[in-house]
């Protein structure tokens, strides 16, 4: 049968049984078993089993599901349900509140500011909205806040995990793709802060327009005054400095006097172990001595919920972008992280532990199975010809560079609507990533000639699927935001509500699709 009539086949198929209800990674193992007899005939399933086409598709899906840095997923998945469970966040919320209440739409920010420390911490999306939902909402619709911009804040915020490393969409994509998985790290982390400072943006200069939007809470007898806040801040940045430059300190003293250091240890050299000493003593002078001990004390108390989830970030993104270590022994790192802070703050019990680790065992059992599923079914279309069927299809239009883009771009915004990110970049990716290697470069971007790596395309492009998968989570029919804030949500809030509040913010991710889509600079800052 003609590679055409498969494609059909294999799209009206799709759409009819994630319609039924089948899951995605049970349609798509299907679908790869009809595409496989629709190419080579029946006989394949009943003759030379185990051999041939069918052997190509089980080495391919054992190559994956083997790969050394999946086991990061179920270790970020373990640390976000952790940190979902314990009292970090909450702390956070209410150190962050202290800081902003007396600030026009504050707890907006605030939430905002909570939703981009806990992506930094796991990557983790649902978990996001689901705890913000129970700390956030409550305490905006109690002080009155617009409902639209309160349930549009903590999805679209919750959904940055999507963007900002560790970033499991990242990482799947590096697995499917062959692509430097820290290369991808370091090319979102722009873009990921360009996207949450928009979101902040657009609540500021929205309820300075509509103060009515974000009413400001009454004045209580402990809100701090604007004096207290410079110096409470201050306070805090010296000690979170201190901290720092002590630990490096502690390490490069520790290697030398264990006569650990070779030609591949980064240690500091004496003059920076001066200087940086200088540093931290003059940061206690002005601790002890401007500030006084009772109001470092007092800042202490003030911020100390801020200390944990920094930690956290600190580990997992430190020892990444640091060099320390990969992607999957990051993520190990921040999960013990986390469970040894529970068990510092007296939060640890085997009933938490237990329930952490259900949930992440039903959360990876999902993405394993989509996984086979999809892997079965992309491969299956690839051996039937599919991708380049698909790449003469797109070609044969003769279409600019550019509209080439917007057309994949459109077909992952449709797609992401109806299907999960999982199966989107294990199904289409194959197909699209070829066609846009091949691409001329100076057509790519506004200022084309900056992007002169071929290499770097596959990582820009990256970046551009997770901001479509960023709109897919909040994108009507089966927006996964919308659901996973309705379990949590008042009764009064219906699920067109939640879908109707996301409306600016979906604009705003696709303002920053076009800025990534037409200035690939953006992703080039830490290359």
């Amino acid at each position: 049968m003609d590679i055409g009539t498969i494609s059909l086949v294999l799209l009206i198929g799709m759409l009819a049984l994630l319609a039924i209800g089948m899951p995605l990674g049970f349609a798509s193992g299907f679908l790869a078993v009809v595409v496989m007899v629709m190419k080579f005939g029946p006989d394949l399933l009943f003759s030379n089993f185990g051999t041939g086409p069918l052997n190509i598709l089980a080495q391919r899906m054992y190559g994956l599901t083997t790969d050394y840095v999946l086991i990061s997923v179920p270790l970020f998945i373990l640390m976000a349900t952790l940190l979902e469970r314990s009292g970090i966040a909450r702390d956070m919320y209410s150190s962050l509140s202290v800081w902003l209440n007396r600030t026009r739409g504050g707890i907006a920010l605030v939430t905002s500011l909570m939703a981009v420390v806990m992506a930094a911490m796991s990557g983790i999306i649902g978990g996001e909205v689901v705890l913000l939902g129970l700390i956030a909402l409550p305490q905006m619709l109690r002080l009155g806040y617009d409902q639209n911009l309160a349930i549009g804040t903590i999805c679209a915020s919750g959904s940055l995990g999507t963007m900002i490393p560790p970033s499991i969409v990242l990482i799947f994509y590096g697995l499917i793709t062959e692509t430097s998985i820290h290369a991808l790290f370091k090319a979102a982390f722009v873009p990921g802060f360009i996207l949450a400072a928009c979101y902040m943006i657009y609540i500021i200069v929205r309820t300075r327009i509509n103060p009515d939007l974000a009413p400001l809470p009454e004045p209580g007898p402990n809100d701090m005054t604007g004096p207290q806040k410079r110096v409470y801040g201050s306070a805090l940045l010296s000690m979170i400095a201190i901290l720092v430059l002590s630990v490096t300190l502690v390490r490069s003293g520790f290697l030398i006097a264990m006569d650990r250091v070779d030609e591949q240890t980064s240690i500091l050299s004496s003059t920076q172990m001066i200087t940086r000493g200088l540093i931290v003593a003059a940061l206690l002078a002005y601790l002890m001595i401007v500030v006084k001990p009772a109001r470092v004390v007092a800042a202490w108390h003030v911020g100390k919920g801020l200390l944990a989830p920094m930690l956290v970030v600190g580990v997992v993104l430190g020892s990444i972008y640091g060099g320390i270590t990969g992607i999957t022994e990051a993520a190990g790192m921040g999960t013990v992280a986390v469970l040894v802070l529970i068990i510092l703050r007296g939060e640890f019990s085997f009933t938490l532990v237990r329930e952490a680790l259900m949930r992440t065992f039903k959360s990876t059992g999902t993405i394993i199975w989509v996984t086979f599923g999809a892997t079965a079914l992309a491969g299956a279309y690839t051996i039937a010809g599919g991708p380049t069927y698909v790449a003469n299809l797109i070609v044969g239009y003769e279409l600019p560079t550019l509209g080439v883009l917007a057309v994949m771009m459109i077909i992952f915004l449709f797609l992401g609507a109806f299907m999960d990110w999982v199966g989107i970049v294990l199904l289409v990716m194959p197909v699209f990533l070829p066609i846009v290697l091949k691409l001329p470069i100076d057509e790519i971007g506004v200022f084309a000639p900056l992007v002169a790596d071929p290499r770097f395309l596959s990582v820009w492009f990256g970046i551009l699927f997770c901001v479509n998968m960023q709109v897919s989570f909040l994108s009507p029919p089966f927006g996964p935001a919308a659901f996973y804030l309705k379990s949590v949500a008042p009764p009064h809030i219906s699920l067109p509500d939640i879908f109707r509040g996301f409306l600016p913010f979906i604009a705003i991710q696709l303002f920053v699709l076009m800025l990534i889509l037409f200035f690939p600079e953006l992703t080039m800052f830490f290359r």
